[in-house]
C-alpha cells in the first residue's frame, strides 16, 4: 500500500514543536553561538595533550624541520580558542549576568594567561603520575606504553589540566573536559577534587571521584572504586560542602571498595581490601577487609558443598 503523506499535517506537526521552543523550559537555547562548544572543548583536550606530553601526539598539518616552532604554533592556538571558550563560560552558572561584555573579555585574558604560567607544574604533576604508573604495574613495558596505552594516566592528566581552570573558577569547561575522560576511560575524576603527586590508577574502569575528595600522595586505586557521598538527598543544599573523604598518603584502595562521606579519612599507609564498604574513619597503618567469604559447588547428584576462600597476605587484589 502507497505511503500517504499529507504536506499540511507534516507543517502542523512541525509548528507545534516549534511553537514549544517558547515554553521558557530550561533545556530551550536557540542561540547556539552564546555558550561554549563541547566539540571544540574535546578538541582542546587533544591540543593540550600534545603540549604536556610533546613528541607524543603530533599534529600532521604542522612542519617539524623546526618542532619548536610547531609547538609555538599550537600553544598560540590552544590560547587562542580557550581564551574564546572561556569569555563564553563566564556569562554561565552562577556568573550568568554578572560582567559586562568587555569584563568578560579582559578576565578570560587573565584566565588564560594564568592557566598557562600553570603548566609547568601541571607537567611536573603529570610526571609523578607517570613514575607511579611504571613504579606500580608489573606489566608495564616503558614510560612510552603507558603515555599511549594507559587510561589512568589519560583520565588523571586531564583532571589536572581542569583543575586548574576549576581553581581558576572558570564555569561549565572544567566539567567538559574530565566528562569527555570519562567518555573514553570509563575514569569519572570531578574537577574539584584535590588529588597530591603520585596518583596511580591501575585498570580504572568504573573509578568515581567526587568533587571535594582529598588524596594524597602516592595513592594507588584499582578499577571500581568510588570515593563518594554518603547521600545527595540535599541536593542543592549541598553544594559548596565537604561530602567526599580523604585519602592520605600512600594508601592503596582494591577493586570495588567503596569509601563515603566527607567526615570519613583513611589514614596514611593503610591498605582498602577489594568491595570493602567504608562509612567512617580508618586509623593510619590499617588493612580493611571483608570477611573471608564462601563458595558453594553443587554436584550432579545435587549434594551442595561448601569451600571457605582462604586469603594470602596479598589476597586484596589478582590479575
Amino acid at each position: 500500500m502507497k505511503e500517504i503523506i499529507r504536506e499540511e499535517e507534516i507543517n502542523d506537526l512541525v509548528k507545534g514543536v516549534l511553537a514549544d521552543f517558547n515554553g521558557g523550559k530550561n533545556i530551550d537555547s536557540i542561540n547556539i553561538f552564546n555558550k561554549p562548544d563541547k566539540n571544540e572543548i574535546h578538541e582542546l583536550v587533544h591540543d593540550m595533550a600534545r603540549i604536556v606530553f610533546p613528541g607524543y601526539f603530533r599534529d600532521r598539518t604542522f612542519k617539524i624541520y623546526n618542532p619548536n616552532n610547531s609547538f609555538a604554533v599550537i600553544i598560540e592556538d590552544i590560547f587562542y580558542h580557550l581564551n574564546k571558550q572561556i569569555n563564553l563560560a563566564l556569562d554561565f552558572c552562577k556568573l550568568r549576568g554578572t560582567m559586562t561584555e568587555d569584563e568578560r573579555r579582559i578576565e578570560s585574558y587573565r584566565i588564560c594567561r594564568a592557566f598557562f604560567e600553570r603548566f609547568p607544574l601541571i607537567r611536573e604533576y603529570v610526571e609523578t603520575d607517570l613514575l607511579a604508573a611504571y613504579d606500580g604495574d608489573p606489566a608495564a613495558g616503558c614510560y612510552e606504553e603507558i603515555i599511549l596505552a594507559y587510561p589512568g594516566l589519560m583520565a588523571s592528566t586531564i583532571y589536572r589540566l581542569a583543575h586548574e581552570l576549576y581553581l581558576l573558577n572558570v564555569p561549565v569547561i572544567p566539567r567538559l573536559m574530565t566528562e569527555y575522560a570519562h567518555s573514553q576511560t570509563g575514569i569519572d575524576i570531578h574537577p574539584g577534587a584535590t588529588i597530591d603527586k603520585y596518583f596511580f590508577i591501575d585498570h580504572g574502569t568504573g573509578i568515581v571521584i567526587g568533587e571535594t575528595a582529598v588524596i594524597g600522595k602516592n595513592v594507588k586505586i584499582y578499577q571500581g572504586v568510588t570515593l563518594g557521598a554518603l547521600s545527595t538527598r540535599g541536593g542543592q543544599k549541598l553544594s559548596g560542602k565537604r561530602r567526599h573523604p580523604t585519602i592520605e598518603d600512600n594508601v592503596t584502595i582494591y577493586a570495588g571498595a567503596s569509601i563515603l562521606g566527607g567526615d570519613t579519612v583513611i589514614g596514611e599507609n593503610s591498605v582498602i581490601g577489594g568491595n570493602t564498604f567504608i562509612t567512617s574513619s580508618v586509623p593510619a597503618n590499617t588493612r580493611v577487609s571483608i570477611k573471608n567469604p564462601e563458595m558453594e559447588y553443587r554436584t550432579y547428584d545435587n549434594k551442595v558443598v561448601t569451600q571457605e576462600i582462604k586469603q594470602s597476605e596479598e589476597w586484596f587484589y589478582i590479575i
